[in-house]
Formats: structure tokens, C-alpha cells, sequence
């Protein structure tokens, strides 16, 4: 039979270890080597994930280069990518 007391122990290291981990990491399995996090670039249907509130993740977008969704590009270029609504940005874009 297992006790209160090895619960509660079971249960915080299982909270200390998800502390661990960066929070991008946890909602987008980890950042990846030599990408960032381009917003409003992606087509319909084809972004990597989203900001909270407008759709859950991979795959979700609803129109080409919604400014809240993104896509990894390679690191550096994401600014310089053109789209007929601007350039993509680093930060979701509102609107």
C-alpha cells in the first residue's frame, strides 16, 4: 500500500522536474538548433504552432500569414522574409 508521504513525494519531484524545463520547450517539444520562431509567414494549414488563442498548434491556421501563428525559419532571416501582408517578425504580430 502506498502511503500519503510517498505521494506527496512522487508528485514533487514530478512538479520540480517540469520546472526544469524551459516553457517554450514544454509547449513546442524544444527550440530547434539553428531555427526561430518566424510569425505571420506561414500558409494556411502549415504553421509549426500559434500564440494562445487562435488555434492549438502545428497545422491549425485558418488563413495564410496569420500574424499569431508561426513557423521555424532559419535563424536570422525570419525579418527579411516578405509576405503580401509585410515581413515576417519575431513577435506575434496583432491585427
Amino acid at each position: 500500500m502506498i502511503s500519503k508521504t510517498e505521494i506527496s513525494a512522487a508528485t514533487l519531484a514530478a512538479a520540480l522536474a517540469l520546472l526544469a524545463v524551459p516553457a517554450s520547450a514544454q509547449q513546442t517539444g524544444g527550440a530547434k538548433a539553428g531555427k526561430e520562431k518566424c510569425y505571420g509567414v506561414a500558409l494556411k494549414g502549415q504553421n509549426d504552432c500559434a500564440s494562445k488563442g487562435v488555434n492549438s498548434c502545428a497545422g491549425q491556421s485558418k488563413a495564410d500569414y496569420e500574424g499569431t501563428a508561426w513557423k521555424y525559419v532559419p535563424a536570422g532571416t525570419c525579418e527579411t522574409i516578405k509576405t503580401p501582408k509585410g515581413t515576417g517578425s519575431l513577435a506575434p504580430i496583432k491585427g
